[in-house]
């Protein structure tokens, strides 16, 4: 409880302006008192408290580095990468690799080139990562393992310059192979190339990769002159021309199999142009618009109607020959791209262009052929299919020698022959001379003699020409060049009717 107390002053009346003690006093009827202030009550300390979430914060913050921090005691071809992030380390081998310096001893004295003088690379970023992998901060057990190797590369090109920048009385520059057409020969022939002489640069790398992989950052090796090789070496012109000469042999411009439009060697190769491409290679450029003077030519080449298939056969059904070979029609769809697509198959070494065609189909024609003789005229008819196609005068057989009627088919053909005989009587009888041999005749050089019954045959005739009256011994003669034309268009098996 709050204790109640009297003011100091409280025995003083000062409204009645006087001492409240001795005579003079007024002793006061009503007294006046106070409540004395409350006391505030401590401030309670958390030291402890906040104490406590400092090593907290500490203790996870350390938790959470160990996620993503490589282990101590990691080091990539001597560049130590403990407690460094994976971007970090890549930047710190990468770097490393950059400053490691090969110091060239010669005659001449010293020359430094760094691994950035070479264009000098290392795989850096997985390098990290595998480390980082393989050796987390949190694997205790994985801290201070062994150094990982990092295999080195170098730019040749760069280094090449490089080398030659740092000690030119070592260089001679090589000579690129060349590729050219040769008109003579019709053919792209081969300028060998020329080595030159520089620093080796495989050497280099091996001794910068060295250092590198010891954690040195310098390292001296002497300078030899060595062969230098061209950027264009012969064996890659070889095969370009190889290339090129096997597309001029194809070059042109297909239907299918068939080349419509060849293009000749000169012709192709005066399109062309070649350019150093890439690694020593050769690049093939072609001028479009001398090709599109081709192409423009092109419908009239390959545009055609079809051709249809004609059949021999005879009245038996047999098919005898085919006198032609149906051939399909087709029509060039547009010359439209038709030289820009040209132009980059040549460019790629490839010149059979095939060419985009509508395509007609042929049909296919049986024909029956017969060759009618009709005795009582003296006439030889050519029918296809029952129609006369041609007709002419003959000379048959005479009464005492005749031409058999009846049915029969061609069965020999042969372009001469010497034919022989016997010479008969009025009755058909073989006539026979003073000593009773037979008579014969003998007729030389008898030219494209068909046999369609026994020894009976169409053939030419050169010793007369009474035609339209029988002269012959049995056969159906004819002027040569008429007996030529029907040779040609007979096949064995070709039907044969002898009537009168």
């Amino acid at each position: 409880m709050t204790d109640v107390v009297t003011r100091p002053d409280a025995g003083v009346d000062e409204g009645a302006g006087g001492p409240t003690s001795g005579d003079d006093a007024t002793v006061p009827t009503d007294p006046t008192y106070e409540w004395a202030p409350v006391e505030p009550e401590p401030r309670k300390r958390r030291i402890g408290l906040w104490i406590g979430i400092g090593a907290g914060a500490v203790a996870l913050g350390a938790a959470a580095a160990s996620l993503v921090l490589i282990a101590p005691g990691t080091s990539v071809a001597g560049v130590h990468v403990g407690f460094m992030t994976q971007g970090a380390a890549a930047d710190a081998i990468s770097g490393r690799l950059a400053e490691t310096t090969v110091v060239l001893a010669g005659d001449g004295g010293e020359a430094r080139v760094s691994g950035a003088d070479l264009g000098a690379t290392v795989e850096a970023q997985a390098l990290a990562e595998t480390a980082f992998a393989e050796h987390p901060l949190w694997n205790v057990t994985a801290w201070f393992p062994e150094s990982l190797d990092a295999p080195v590369a170098i730019d040749e090109a760069v280094a090449a310059e490089a080398l030659a920048a740092a000690v030119p009385a070592m260089y001679t520059d090589p000579v690129d192979a060349e590729v050219a057409f040769d008109a003579d020969s019709t053919a792209y022939v081969v300028t060998p190339g020329v080595d030159g002489t520089g620093v080796d640069a495989g050497a280099v790398r091996e001794s910068l990769a060295t250092a590198f992989a010891a954690g040195e950052t310098t390292i001296e090796v002497d300078a030899v002159a060595s062969p230098v090789s061209p950027e264009r070496e012969t064996y890659v012109a070889e095969a370009t021309a190889a290339r090129l000469n096997t597309m001029l042999d194809e070059a042109g411009f297909y239907v299918g199999d068939e080349r419509v439009v060849p293009i000749e060697a000169s012709t192709l190769a005066s399109w062309i142009t070649l350019s150093p491409g890439e690694r020593g290679t050769l690049d093939i450029a072609v001028d479009e618009s001398a090709v599109q003077e081709v192409v423009d030519t092109l419908p009239e080449a390959v545009n055609r109607d079809p051709v249809n298939n004609k059949v021999l056969v005879n009245m038996a059904g047999t098919t005898l020959a085919e006198e032609n070979e149906g051939t399909v029609g087709r029509e060039l769809e547009t010359t439209d791209g038709i030289a820009a697509g040209f132009s980059e198959q040549v460019a790629t070494a490839n010149g059979a262009y095939q060419l985009p065609v509508v395509e007609t189909p042929y049909e296919t024609a049986e024909v029956v052929r017969l060759l009618e003789v009709d005795l009582s005229s003296q006439m030889l008819y050519l029918k296809e299919n029952d129609r006369v196609v041609d007709s002419w005068a003959i000379s048959s057989g005479q009464s005492n020698t005749p031409t058999y009627t009846g049915r029969y088919t061609v069965h020999a053909h042969l372009t001469s022959q010497t034919m022989r005989g016997s010479e008969r009587d009025a009755n058909g009888d073989v006539l026979l001379d003073a000593n009773g041999d037979p008579v014969t005749y003998t007729t030389p050089d008898v030219k494209w003699v068909m046999y369609f019954n026994g020894d009976q045959a169409f053939h030419g005739v050169y010793w007369h020409s009474n035609w339209g009256t029988p002269m012959s011994h049995g056969c159906v003669g004819m002027p040569e060049w008429r007996a030529e034309q029907i040779f040609n268009w007979t096949a064995n098996g070709t039907d044969v009717w002898i009537h009168a």
